[in-house]
This record gives C-alpha cells, structure tokens and sequence, in this order.
C-alpha cells in the first residue's frame, strides 16, 4: 500500500514538473524607464500590449530590462535574453518585423489657447520658442529639427534630448511640461511622447501632426511593428496572426494613451520568406 501511494506520488511530481517545463512564457525586452511606452511597473501602453498577448498565448510574460538606447537590440534580443520586442520602427534590417499595427507622426505640441501650428511655413514659427528632440549624446537631429532648418529657424530653437535624463521617472516628458510650464512655445515630439503627456497637462495641451508629413527626405510619420529574431518566423507568423485578431483591443489601448494615430500607408504585397 505504502509503495503503491510512493509511486503513485512520484507520477504526481513528475506530472507537475512535466507541466512546469511545457507551460509557455512570453520573454518580452523593453525599457524600465520609458512612458509612454513601457516602464518596469507594467504603466505603459506597450506593457499593456504585451499582456494581451500573453494572455492570448495563456503564457506567462517574462521581461528583460534595458534602456532603450544604442545597442538595445544587438544586446537583447539579438542575443537571445528575449524573444519579442513589442515597439520597433517597421522594416528594421537587423530583425524581423511584424506587420505594422499603428502608424505615427512627430507632432506639434502648443498650449490650449494659443493659434494652433498649420505647419512648418507657418510664419509664426519665426516668432516662437521651439522645442526639438534630439538623439543621442552627438546631438543628432530628429526630422522636424532638419525641416527647422531647411528653413532657417535655427536663433529660436531648444534642444531636448530624446532619452532625457535617465536618473528621473518619465525622462521623455521634458519637452511637453516645457509647454506648459511656458518655457517654450511649440514641442515638435514625437507622437506617442506628444500625445501621452500633453494630456497629462493641466489644462492638457493641444496636439497636432506635422505638416508637411512628405518633407523630401525626411520622414516625419513611421510604422511600428514588433520585432523578433531573424530566424524566428514562427513567431513571426503567430504575432502577425494575433495582431489582426486582437486590433480592436489595441487600438483601443492606443486610444487610452492618446497616441495620435495616422491611416496605414500603402504598402506592397507581402513577399517575406
């Protein structure tokens, strides 16, 4: 009697640790210190899309941490500490990316009683203080500061780092509260940093898409999709397959976060391997 319950015991364990080693997690990179987008207390928009899926998947989501910044794919995913990043610029070269699932601008970012912006001939440009992100510790200049100076509005114009500063939550808001703090006029941000904080103001801040989106040789709108391994197509496959059946649900996420959002551009049939 005694044997027969030990056997029966061990199956039971072999059976639970079986179950442990098959049950499926969602290894997820993203950014720790990063709103709109993602934060390592699960507050943004991207966090909010990654439990989606893992609750479609019935697997658990697994993060890996890192800023952001130079290198983040080369050391993540690229490495295999994560199988999916959940926001990534469509078409990257160095992964494999999923059909894009919103389309962005940078915006114009103006206090609430202020004219609203029309574009970047708006002669009232001349006159104001502009914000401008900026990327990288080079300085790098984001599209809209280019279309700036394209047009000689250069005396009136602020940089704004795009990583901000690291040590402080919410380091990309800097920007936005310079607004409505009146520091500066008009933030030209990119639209999910735009968006998101700009609402987050008091009274909340009037948020447009640049004009022109089709400056010559400078995009201001981008796709994002997700991305995974170049060899993962698998995966590939399975979040191209959640993403039409869950748009719904992430677009209404995206809402929730104010994310200005764009109509798909027209893009060419699939022909991915």
């Amino acid at each position: 009697m005694f044997s027969r319950c030990l056997n029966a015991g061990a199956a039971l364990l072999l059976f639970v640790i079986a179950s442990d080693a098959e049950a499926r997690q969602l290894r997820v990179c993203a950014d720790p210190n990063n709103l709109p987008f993602s934060n390592r207390q699960g507050e943004g928009f991207e966090n909010r899309i990654a439990e989606l899926l893992a609750r479609e998947l019935k697997a658990t989501l697994v993060y890996t941490w890192r800023a952001q910044r130079r290198g983040f794919l080369r050391e993540t995913l690229n490495t295999g500490r994560c199988d999916l990043v959940i926001g990534i610029p469509a078409e990257l070269e160095s992964v494999r990316t999923t059909h894009p699932y919103y389309r962005s601008a940078y915006v114009f970012v103006t206090r609430d009683k202020d004219p609203q912006v029309a574009s970047f001939d708006d002669p009232a440009l001349r006159r104001k203080l502009l914000g401008v992100q900026l990327v990288g510790d080079d300085g790098w200049n984001t599209p809209p500061a280019h279309a700036l100076t394209r047009r000689g509005i250069i005396e009136n114009v602020r940089g704004y780092t795009l990583y901000g500063d690291y040590r402080e939550p919410n380091p990309t808001a800097k920007i936005v509260s310079a607004v409505a703090h009146g520091e500066i006029d008009v933030a030209l941000a990119w639209g999910p940093i735009g968006g998101y904080f700009a609402a987050l103001e008091h009274p909340a801040l009037k948020v447009s898409p640049v004009k022109p989106l089709d400056e010559p040789g400078l995009p201001m709108a981008w796709a994002i999709s997700m991305a995974v391994r170049k060899d993962d197509r698998a995966l590939l496959s399975e979040m191209d397959a959640l993403l039409a059946r869950l748009r719904p649900e992430i677009d209404a996420i995206l809402a929730e976060y104010h994310v200005p959002r764009l109509p798909s551009a027209a893009s060419p049939p699939d022909t991915r391997p």
